[in-house]
């Protein structure tokens, strides 16, 4: 494990939290929607503790040269997220919203985020770094469920309401 690429992997996914959680608190202030501005709200928090998390492990790796990471630990629960996103939400926001542009721009966020620590975790040669960081892909991939799902109602929604089922 390469010390000084470890901790410039960390320091990435820390930036790449830092503007999740400003674009999630942008995205709150200005939703219209209650519903949708109690996900991105929820989204904030959320990468508030990744923010955390990062920048314990960036402190304990730079002095001991080893993650500060238990396999199996709590990657949060989306519960409370998912029961937010109801098919309401999506019959009372519109496909070309604000709030439909901010969820898509969201999920690109994520991807980034998967695509960074799903790389590492391929070309990682150490087993703990290699799970470290598959484990923090998969943290990613439950923010972007959440956005893929409501998403793809809105999506679904635009093609009802204009046509577009081929049936």
């Amino acid at each position: 494990m390469n010390q000084n690429t470890t901790l410039e992997i960390l320091k990435q996914g820390i930036l790449l939290e830092k503007r999740g959680k400003v674009f999630y608190a942008n995205a709150a202030e200005n939703s219209k929607d209650p519903d949708v501005k109690s996900i991105f709200q929820i989204m904030t928090n959320e990468e508030n503790e990744h923010i955390k998390f990062l920048e314990e492990q960036y402190v304990h790796f730079e002095k001991k040269g080893k993650f500060n990471f238990v396999p199996g630990i709590d990657q949060g629960t989306y519960s409370v997220t998912e029961k937010v996103i109801t098919k309401t939400i999506s019959d009372r926001v519109s496909a070309v919203s604000y709030e439909a542009a901010a969820i898509s721009l969201a999920i690109d966020m994520e991807n980034r985020a998967i695509n960074v620590y799903s790389e590492r975790a391929k070309n990682a040669t150490d087993p703990d770094e290699k799970e470290f960081y598959q484990w923090l892909a998969e943290w990613e991939r439950g923010h972007h469920k959440i956005l893929f799902q409501l998403d793809q109602e809105l999506r679904e929604k635009v093609w009802m309401d204009n046509n577009f089922w081929a049936f």
